[in-house]
C-alpha cells in the first residue's frame, strides 16, 4: 500500500500501487476536501538531473554530498509500522512532525498526537580521533524523549551509537551510524 498526500489539506490517502503499472497517471479525489489531483507512477526522468544539481549545490556550499553521508535515523510510527528513512547532516538534527511552514531539518510524517513540531535534536560531531559522534537531547517536548525506557532529562546530552532505539511520543526511531551504511 502507498500513500499520497492531498496538496491542498495534507491529509494521506492510500491505495494499492501493485494494481497499476510504471507510468501509469492516477487521478485523486481527495475525501476531506474533495481537491482532485493527479500523480504519475514509476521512476522521475528528471531524478539524475536534480541529483547533479543538488550536488553541485551543495559543493558550492560547503554541505553534505551524497557520497559524504553521516548516518540516518529510521523512523517506525508504531500504529501502523510506517517506516520512513531520514538521512542525517552534520551539526544540529532537528527531529519533528512534519507540518507545513515548520522550520526544522529532520520532519517526519506522523499522525502521533504526542510528537512534538520540535521534538529532539541529535547533534552530529567529530570527536578528536575524527570519529563521528552522536548526541541526543530532548527539546522540552510535551512527552519527553525516551532511551532504554529512561527518560532524558531537560538539558541532558546523551551519547548514543549505532542501533540504539530512542522512543518520542509512540514513535520509535533507531539510530543507523555511517559506519554500519557503508557495511
Amino acid at each position: 500500500m502507498k500513500r499520497v498526500r492531498c496538496p491542498k489539506c495534507e491529509q494521506y490517502i492510500t491505495f494499492d500501487e501493485k494494481q497499476y503499472s510504471d507510468g501509469q497517471s492516477l487521478v485523486f479525489q481527495c475525501p476531506y476536501c474533495s481537491k482532485s489531483f493527479g500523480i504519475r507512477l514509476g521512476v522521475s526522468k528528471l531524478k539524475g538531473t536534480l541529483k547533479e544539481e543538488n550536488a553541485a549545490l551543495n559543493a558550492d556550499n560547503g554541505r553534505q554530498t551524497a557520497d559524504e553521508a553521516f548516518g540516518s535515523i529510521v523512523v517506525i510510527e508504531n500504529v501502523f509500522h510506517y517506516k520512513q528513512v531520514l538521512p542525517l547532516q552534520m551539526g544540529d538534527n532537528v527531529i519533528g512532525r512534519y507540518q507545513k511552514g515548520n522550520p526544522i531539518n529532520t520532519p517526519f510524517e506522523t499522525v502521533d498526537p504526542s510528537v512534538d513540531l520540535n521534538h529532539c535534536t541529535i547533534n552530529v560531531s567529530r570527536d578528536k580521533h575524527g570519529r563521528l559522534r552522536y548526541t541526543l537531547s530532548d527539546n522540552n517536548s510535551n512527552t519527553g524523549t525516551f532511551v532504554d525506557n529512561e527518560e532524558i532529562k531537560q538539558r541532558e546530552r546523551r551519547i548514543i551509537s549505532d542501533g540504539t532505539l530512542f522512543t518520542i511520543g509512540a514513535t520509535s526511531i533507531i539510530l543507523r551510524s555511517a559506519d554500519s551504511e557503508e557495511e
